[in-house]
């Protein structure tokens, strides 16, 4: 993708197409839960997550009969459990292939699942005040502007309505990647905030990327990430920060990059 037509390049569908070719895959992130973890759910045995840590109980609180949105979060993963543990379930995601295995979760093990493809930034499908909770674990990285998300977020959620959201601290976007300073445990900073894949990599990076079929990122800031709920008219009730278990930078290793938020509209 050279700059002269970076501005037509449709991220959505690139981003789309990448998480497809993943779920074919069984990346982590596309491996659906057992049927055992779905009979458990049903005796009041379940747990997710939005960060490698666990998840304080109050924070989703009970969700038996509460309309739950999975946003951006498809995959077989969290949904399924939460569908099992009583909640009416809507999983929202822009990848078809992440979206087949809750649909194929749902079918073996009797589940009330509603999937819908869509952009995490664009809920118009959604009446306004549609939902009780939505559960948005680290996804907000593919698509290169996060506040209208944190918008659509307030709207469709009624009053008293929580957000559970989860994104990196973007300081892992700031280093330098050459493999040499991997190698030798050193951090060169290069890149300033917010990131993004399409205008900080050089050209033929972002080209590399691109034909190896992977995803593009953004690193938003944390004014957006955070001060973004905030503006768009939640209340932050709650935060947390988690290690990377298995670092793939060298920051990684000195301070925890997985940020979760609860945000509550009043």
């Amino acid at each position: 993708m050279t700059s002269s037509n970076q501005s037509s390049f449709d991220i959505l569908a690139h981003n789309q197409a990448a998480w497809d070719q993943l779920a074919v895959q069984d990346c982590e992130w596309s491996r659906p839960v057992s049927p055992e973890a779905v009979a458990a759910a049903r005796h009041g045995q379940w747990s997710v997550r939005l960060t490698p840590g666990e998840l304080p109980p109050h924070w989703l609180g009970a969700v038996e009969g509460r309309d739950l949105l999975c946003l951006a979060s498809a995959g077989g993963q969290q949904a399924p459990i939460l569908a099992a543990a009583g909640a009416r379930v809507t999983v929202f995601d822009a990848s078809e292939r992440q979206l087949d295995q809750d649909r194929h979760v749902a079918a073996r093990d009797g589940l009330d699942l509603v999937t819908i493809r869509g952009d995490m930034r664009d809920l118009s499908v959604f009446a306004d005040a549609s939902f009780d909770i939505i559960f948005n674990p680290i996804s907000n990285l593919y698509v290169p502007d996060v506040r209208p998300v944190w918008r659509e977020c307030h709207r469709t959620l009624r009053r008293g309505g929580r957000l559970l959201a989860s994104f990196y601290n973007p300081v892992v976007f700031v280093g330098d990647r050459d493999p040499e300073l991997v190698r030798a445990g050193l951090v060169r900073p290069r890149y300033r905030l917010p990131y993004a894949d399409t205008r900080d990599l050089s050209a033929d990076q972002r080209d590399a990327k691109i034909a190896r079929g992977e995803a593009l990122v953004f690193g938003h800031s944390l004014s957006d990430q955070i001060a973004g709920q905030i503006d768009a008219g939640f209340g932050i009730a709650g935060f947390l920060e988690h290690d990377q278990p298995v670092p793939r930078f060298v920051m990684e290793r000195f301070l925890p990059t997985f940020i979760a938020t609860l945000a509550v509209k009043g």
